[in-house]
């Protein structure tokens, strides 16, 4: 399987070309430009500080969470009845992008969230393409979060973190429970993880994924700071 090199051209190979691992090409940069065709493109950059350049992958199966098929147990109703935490939107991205940045994981010796990938997702943000969930504790402290791209009805998830228990599934819980009033229909999670096949994930062919994102992306996309838009959401 021989990779494309991407060069200052604004392409992509199909993603029928990625290998069994999912990656498809590899070198060119993180414009916006670049990163808004490859999620359009069902493609995204996945890559470390020891990569020598960027990495783009499609993998498949792809994981997916349908937000109207969120799965919320018993003990976290109780929680977000509770109000443990309190739950904002695009009021501190660069703090979150940071946070999921530095947070340690379990069986990771690192993390793929390089300084040019926080300021290339920063720079999306600040046209408002990416967005952020942020969790505070009662004491207003930032304790958890996630932030992502939305593109047409569909909400690209890149990474969240949690410094206090149930933090990163209040913020994602709150975050699904307003797409589905905001008529977002995919959840796009990438790969596999526990933690997200715990809140209804699944996977799905690639075919199947490319097919749903076709069609998400036939709505308008939610562009902007969802600060207000999501406030009066939740006080509705």
């Amino acid at each position: 399987m021989g990779y494309t090199l991407l060069d200052e051209s604004m392409y992509f190979p199909p993603v029928h070309n990625a290998d069994e691992h999912g990656i498809l090409a590899f070198g060119g940069d993180l414009s916006v430009n670049r990163l808004l065709l490859a999620y359009q493109s069902g493609i995204f950059p996945w890559y470390n500080e020891d990569d020598l350049t960027i990495l783009w992958w499609s993998p498949d199966p792809r994981f997916v969470l349908f937000p109207q098929k969120l799965r919320v147990s018993k003990s976290m109703r109780q929680i977000l009845r509770k109000g443990v935490f309190k739950v904002t939107y695009d009021e501190n991205f660069r703090g979150v992008i940071t946070a999921c940045k530095e947070i340690q994981r379990p069986g990771q010796a690192g993390t793929w969230i390089t300084n040019d990938m926080v300021e290339a997702y920063c720079q999306l943000h600040e046209v408002g393409f990416a967005h952020s969930v942020e969790v505070w504790s009662a004491e207003g402290a930032l304790v958890g979060g996630l932030y992502g791209v939305s593109l047409g009805s569909c909400f690209f998830g890149e990474s969240m973190f949690s410094k206090a228990s149930n933090a990163s599934k209040t913020g994602f819980i709150s975050l699904t429970q307003n797409l589905v009033k905001l008529g977002i229909t995919l959840i796009d999670c990438q790969v596999y993880t526990q933690h997200l096949e715990s809140l209804g994930g699944q996977d799905v062919p690639r075919d199947v994924y490319m097919q749903l994102l076709n069609q998400s992306l036939q709505s308008p996309t939610l562009h902007g700071s969802w600060t207000d838009r999501m406030r009066a959401l939740d006080a509705s």
